[in-house]
């Protein structure tokens, strides 16, 4: 893949665009955008809930992390000629919940920042790949996975309160997946507002057509919030989105650099994080349906798709006032049940990676039942003394040097 040269010019970049414009391409981003908006997206609603968030506020929320996914896969899509997707940070999402209300939604804000000016120094100095190689693999798989265990339980939880709306989405989850299995969390989604109109008596008559009004939220700084939020936001954002997100990218023949990707995602991240938006990522589960042939049998035509997926994550943005009003309209067993079985696949392939570390996996699953675990120590979360338990029971069960090695061998 080339950088692009004359076709940068406002003209020759829409001559480029129309000759390159493909419906395939768009449905991809069409597509992408939609399963986001079903699944990853109820787990912001749930943090927005532990938070106890107006609707005026949320919808600034989905109104920034809409505009970041937007700018940023528009920008490196046309810039690079290659289909990145970006998206919020799901699993950093899922750690708000875990959070909320004990942190305040000004020191979220503050912790946001500081992450995002973490990921644009790795990003400027090119050092993603060697800092990748300083964390074990199991051990950020085993954070994560403790991270979104707690939303999986969650959906099984909520069969206890509303058990025909919970058992009727589960068995909806289970055919979708087996006939329609790329499609399956939007039609999940579908599903779930009817049988929540039809069983739980949800009324959809508020929801119509509100144009966004974001909202500047003052932050704040302090130790706690940096360790329990800003840290473990950046380790599983570069983990769980900006890994796998470039292996898809490579996987599909662009030897695209991290380097711009970071670098964009980041500068993005700062521009929206005071309205509410959490860090910006590649994506990584979407991104592989605008990288494939299904986009396009042209790969150097695929940009499209990225594009594509920005423009659909602009206009969401511009109406994020009519998505909240339907995700506030319906019960929260819903939004439970929506956000656990999108998950499942996370899950899974992070358990599976606790399980492949065969050189650290017991403290892998360490890191994975303290962070399970919710607990809380000295004002700091479970995800930071997931990490930090695991690190210490890495070197203390498996590490090789020092006296700790040696008397191992004795």
């Amino acid at each position: 893949m080339t950088l692009p040269t004359s076709s940068s010019k406002p003209a020759g970049l829409l001559l480029s665009l129309r000759q390159d414009l493909s419906l395939s391409a768009i449905v991809a981003g069409f597509v992408a955008v939609l399963i986001s908006y079903s699944g990853p997206l109820a787990i912001f609603f749930q943090a927005g809930e532990a938070a106890q968030v107006p609707a005026a506020m949320m919808t600034s929320w989905v109104w920034a992390i809409s505009m970041g996914a937007a700018l940023s896969g528009i920008v490196l899509s046309l810039w690079l000629r290659v289909p990145v997707v970006t998206a919020w940070s799901a699993p950093g999402t899922a750690l708000l919940v875990t959070l909320f209300p004990g942190m305040s939604l000004n020191e979220a804000v503050g912790a946001y920042i500081t992450a995002a000016v973490l990921l644009l120094v790795i990003g400027l100095s090119g050092s993603f790949d060697r800092l990748m190689a300083l964390i074990p693999k199991g051990i950020a798989a085993g954070m994560m996975a403790g991270i979104l265990f707690q939303f999986g339980l969650g959906a099984f939880q909520s069969i206890q309160t509303s058990p025909a709306l919970a058992l009727g989405m589960l068995a909806a989850y289970l055919l979708f997946k087996r006939v329609w299995p790329r499609y399956c969390l939007i039609l999940l989604l579908m599903t779930g507002v009817v049988l929540a109109v039809l069983l739980e008596g949800a009324s959809l008559e508020g929801v119509a057509l509100h144009v966004a009004m974001p909202q500047w939220i003052s932050p704040e700084w302090n130790l706690a919030s940096t360790l329990s939020l800003a840290v473990p936001l950046l380790v599983v954002s570069l983990t769980g989105q900006f890994l796998p997100g470039m292996a898809i990218l490579h996987g599909a023949g662009y030897s695209t650099s991290a380097r711009p990707i970071l670098t964009v995602s980041a500068l993005t991240s700062l521009a929206t994080a005071c309205a509410g938006g959490i860090m910006t990522v590649v994506a990584a589960i979407t991104a592989a349906i605008c990288t494939g042939r299904e986009a396009h049998e042209d790969p150097d035509r695929r940009y499209i798709a990225g594009v594509a997926n920005g423009v659909f994550y602009l206009i969401g943005g511009l109406f994020a006032g009519t998505i909240v009003a339907l995700f506030t309209s319906l019960p929260g067993a819903f939004v439970a049940v929506l956000a656990g079985l999108a998950l499942i696949g996370a899950i899974m392939s992070n358990l599976a990676a606790v399980i492949e570390a065969e050189d650290h996996r017991e403290a892998s699953v360490i890191t994975f039942m303290v962070t399970a675990s919710g607990m809380s120590l000295f004002g700091l979360g479970a995800a930071f003394w997931g990490v930090v338990i695991g690190a210490v029971a890495v070197k203390v069960l498996h590490g090789q040097g020092g006296w700790l090695g040696r008397l191992r061998r004795s």
